[in-house]
């Protein structure tokens, strides 16, 4: 038995379980190249990355760029978010321009202004759930869904008392309009692949 499992082992026991715990149990296991790896209220969820998938997250970025230099965008990256054991490796995520890290080399949830998240079949449960609600409580200004299934995104702003105040849904084609946001760019969609 290593020191890992002896530390799993008694954190279990404790009632202790904590999200350095599970990634580092999450570490050692064989997860195959290209699959997200997240945890969502103490689940863990693995999904492999399609093209389309990519496609739409590189789109987004290379926009953002705008704005954002690369050293504050990051995809598929750890963070905590409040609740119960939610360590999200949102699909992208932007960062204000005051932004550090925290202690362990983490980007703070604090500090995140835009996320997107661009629907995978198996998980889009948690993309229009729990996660547009851990966003909404953590008050991240901007969260976009991407649903090339339905070809529509689906923004949402003004987050207050733990839920976001604007839902705006267009189809794949209409520009999103954030310039009254912290994002403060408009983003085109009009080469988002469907699925």
């Amino acid at each position: 038995m290593t020191v890992l499992d002896d530390r799993i082992e008694m954190a279990e026991e404790c009632g202790e379980l904590t999200l350095d715990v599970l990634f580092e149990w999450l570490e050692k296991m064989p997860i195959p190249e290209g699959t997200k790896v997240e945890i969502v209220g103490g689940n863990i969820f693995m999904s492999p990355q399609r093209q389309n998938h990519w496609e739409i997250i590189f789109d987004i970025a290379e926009q953002l760029r705008a704005k954002y230099p690369r050293k504050r965008l990051a995809s598929d990256v750890r963070i905590d978010f409040p609740g119960h054991l939610n360590g999200f490796a949102c699909d992208l995520a932007a960062m204000a321009e005051r932004s550090v890290k925290d202690s362990k080399g983490r980007w703070r949830y604090q500090d995140v202004e835009f996320v997107a998240e661009v629907i995978s079949k198996d998980t889009a449960g948690n993309d229009y759930g729990p996660k547009k609600d851990t966003y909404a409580a953590a008050e991240v200004p901007v969260y976009l869904i991407v649903d090339p299934y339905t070809g529509e995104w689906h923004l949402h702003t003004l987050p207050k008392d733990g839920k976001y105040h604007s839902d705006v849904s267009f189809s794949f084609g209409e520009d999103i309009n954030l310039t009254g946001t912290p994002v403060g760019l408009t983003l085109k969609t009009d080469e988002f692949p469907r699925d």
